[in-house]
């Protein structure tokens, strides 16, 4: 079962933690969203600490084909964005793993 986490759903727990109106919430998670944002525009690292790294990688165009058709068509260059997460955030995510086996 896939669950989603939604903008508005981290805005309103930061609005249940820390007490700020939703309205600032939602200010301080777009901004936060806009700093890593214009950060990877200048093809910067954003190294956010015991949780990961994002970071940009150019990607060169090449020819690529469609498995229903085999029809061929190039695949144009573009920059992707890549996630590293963090040996804390692994160790925590699979903490529970660990566990329900022993």
């Amino acid at each position: 079962m896939r669950i989603n986490l939604t903008k508005e759903e981290i805005v309103n727990s930061v609005y249940m933690q820390i007490g700020f109106s939703k309205k600032v919430s939602e200010n301080i998670l777009e901004d936060l969203f806009a700093i890593i944002f214009d950060s990877l525009k200048k093809n910067n690292k954003v190294k956010i600490a015991k949780f990961g790294t994002f970071h940009v990688r150019f990607k060169k165009s090449r020819i690529g084909r469609n498995p229903k058709t085999k029809e061929k068509k190039v695949i144009s260059e573009r920059k992707v964005i890549l996630f590293k997460p963090s040996k804390e955030l692994k160790r925590k995510i699979n903490i529970k793993y660990y566990e329900a086996k022993a």
